[in-house]
C-alpha cells in the first residue's frame, strides 16, 4: 500500500478505478433490481469467470447497446455516460457497422505477413492528423498492447531502460503496464514490477503534495526536472494527456515546461490518450490544445468504433529505429475488420462535427453544473475538458450513493479516485438526454447521505 501524504485524498486505493464489485451498496441495488433470470445469468458469470477487482462478478446483464444507451436484460434502458471510455460516437453507429460488414464479406482476417487497404488507410489518415512533423505507428489489439510498444521503443531509441511516470495514472492491466502505471488497486501484492519504474506526483492541484493549493503552480513538472537530473538516464516520461479516471486537465504551461524539460535531459514524451483521444476532450488528440509535440501518442478504445479492439502507437518519424527486432508482433495488428471500423469512427467524428460539438456541449455542461453546484456543500469541484467531467465530491461514501441512484434512474457513469463523478457521453448525445443526466447528477447529489 501507498503511503499517504497529509494531502492524501481520502478514498480508499481500492476505489481508484471506480465502483468496485464488493460492498453492501451494490449487493443492495442488486437486491432491489435484479429479476430472477438476470440473476441467474450473474451467477453463471460468477461461476466461469474468475474473479477479479472491478469486473466479475458483475453488476448486472445486457442484452443491447444502441447510440448512448444500453439496455439490461430485464427491458430497462440505462444512458451510458461510462462505455469504458470507447464510445465516442456511441454504439452501433450506422457507418461503423456497415463498413463492418462490406469488411467482413469480403476481408474477414488478413495474415501478418500480408497488408490490406484498410490497415494502410487508416494509418496514413492518424499519421496525417497527429500533432507531429513526420509520424509512423504500430496497430495493437488493446491500449494495454500499445503501452508495452511505447515502452520498448522507448528503450530501443533511448539506449536506456528507466521511466518516470504518474502516482494515480492509469496505463493499462499487463505486468509492464502497471509497472508504469500508479494506482495501488493493479499493482499491490504482483511485485517485483519493471526495473526502472519511477513514479512522482501528477498534477492535481486540489490535492497538491508541493502545496500548490487549488491553483497549479508547476512545482510538479519542476519535480520532474529534479529527477531527470539525479537519475541522469531515463528514456521515457508517461503521461496521461488528461487524466482520465478523475478529470484531472493541467494548465497550458505544464506541457510546455515538460517538453523542454524532457529535451534538456534527452528523455522522449511519451502520451497516453488511450481513453481521451478522438473528440472526448475536444480535440482528435488532446495534446492539441497544448501546442507542443510529443514523441510518442498511445491511442485506443474509441478507435474501434465501440465494437472492435483496437489501438496505436504513434511516434515520430525519427523514431522509426526498430526494424531489426518486433515491438509488437500481434496477431491482430492490422486486422481488417478492425481498421475498417477505425476509418468509419474518423469519418463520423469529421462529418457529424463532433470536435466543436464536444467542445460547445462541453462548455454548456460546465456552466450548468457549476452553476447547480454553488449551492451544494457537498462539491469540491467541477472540472472537464470537452465532454469529460469531473464532479469531485467531499466524501467518497455520496459518490458511491449518487451511482446508485442514478442507475436507479437510469443513468450510467464512472466514479474515479472514490470521490470524483466522471460524465463521458457519446460525442453525438441527444441534448435533451444530456441535459436530463445532469439533472438526474444534481438530483442524487442534494439528496446526501
Amino acid at each position: 500500500m501507498l503511503p499517504k501524504s497529509p494531502h492524501h485524498k481520502a478514498a480508499s486505493a481500492d476505489h481508484s478505478e471506480g465502483d468496485v464489485n464488493l460492498g453492501q451498496r451494490r449487493t443492495d441495488w442488486q437486491a432491489q433490481h435484479i429479476d430472477p433470470a438476470t440473476r441467474a445469468l450473474l451467477d453463471e458469470d460468477a461461476r466461469w469467470f474468475l474473479h477479479q477487482s472491478m469486473s466479475t462478478p458483475c453488476l448486472n446483464a445486457l442484452q443491447g447497446a444502441q447510440g448512448a444507451w444500453l439496455t439490461d436484460t430485464a427491458g430497462r434502458r440505462i444512458l451510458d455516460f461510462h462505455g469504458n471510455s470507447l464510445h465516442q460516437i456511441g454504439y452501433g453507429h450506422p457507418a461503423v457497422l456497415a463498413a463492418m460488414r462490406e469488411t467482413l464479406d469480403t476481408l474477414p482476417f488478413s495474415p501478418r505477413r500480408y497488408t490490406n487497404r484498410p490497415a494502410v488507410d487508416l494509418a496514413r489518415r492518424l499519421c496525417q492528423a497527429a500533432p507531429m512533423q513526420g509520424a509512423r505507428l504500430l496497430f495493437a489489439p488493446g491500449g494495454t498492447a500499445a503501452i508495452g510498444m511505447a515502452l520498448k521503443l522507448a528503450r530501443l531509441a533511448a539506449g536506456r531502460f528507466k521511466t518516470i511516470s504518474m502516482w494515480d495514472a492509469f496505463h493499462g492491466a499487463s505486468l509492464d503496464a502497471i509497472s508504469v502505471g500508479g494506482e495501488a488497486v493493479f499493482r499491490r501484492g504482483i511485485g517485483p514490477l519493471l526495473p526502472g519504474s519511477e513514479h512522482v506526483p501528477p498534477c492535481d492541484p486540489g490535492h497538491c503534495v508541493f502545496g500548490c493549493g487549488g491553483s497549479c503552480a508547476l512545482r510538479c513538472v519542476d519535480y520532474i526536472d529534479y529527477c531527470l537530473h539525479k537519475e541522469g538516464d531515463v528514456a521515457a516520461v508517461i503521461v496521461e494527456t488528461v487524466r482520465c479516471t478523475d478529470v484531472q486537465v493541467p494548465p497550458a504551461d505544464y506541457y510546455r515546461r515538460l517538453r523542454q524539460i524532457c529535451d534538456r535531459h534527452g528523455a522522449l514524451l511519451i502520451l497516453d490518450e488511450i481513453p481521451i483521444a478522438l473528440g472526448r476532450t475536444g480535440h482528435l488528440f488532446s495534446v492539441e490544445r497544448y501546442g507542443i509535440e510529443p514523441d510518442m501518442i498511445v491511442i485506443g478504445k474509441g478507435l474501434g468504433g465501440g465494437s472492435m479492439p483496437l489501438a496505436a502507437l504513434i511516434a515520430r518519424e525519427g523514431l522509426n529505429v526498430g526494424p531489426h527486432i518486433s515491438l509488437g508482433h500481434y496477431t491482430h495488428e492490422k486486422n481488417p475488420l478492425a481498421c475498417a471500423a477505425g476509418l468509419a469512427v474518423l469519418d463520423v467524428i469529421e462529418q457529424e462535427g463532433l470536435l466543436a460539438r464536444s467542445r460547445r456541449l462541453g462548455d454548456e455542461v460546465l456552466m450548468r453544473l457549476r452553476a447547480r453546484a454553488a449551492g451544494m456543500a457537498a462539491v469540491k469541484e467541477v472540472r472537464g475538458a470537452g465532454l469529460l467531467i469531473g464532479i469531485e465530491l467531499h466524501a467518497p461514501e455520496l459518490a458511491e450513493a449518487v451511482l446508485y441512484r442514478c442507475l436507479s434512474a437510469g443513468l450510467s457513469f464512472k466514479v474515479g479516485q472514490g470521490n470524483v463523478l466522471v460524465l463521458a457521453p457519446p460525442l453525438n448525445v441527444d441534448e435533451a438526454d444530456l441535459f436530463w443526466a445532469l439533472d438526474c447528477v444534481a438530483g442524487a447529489i442534494a439528496q446526501g447521505l
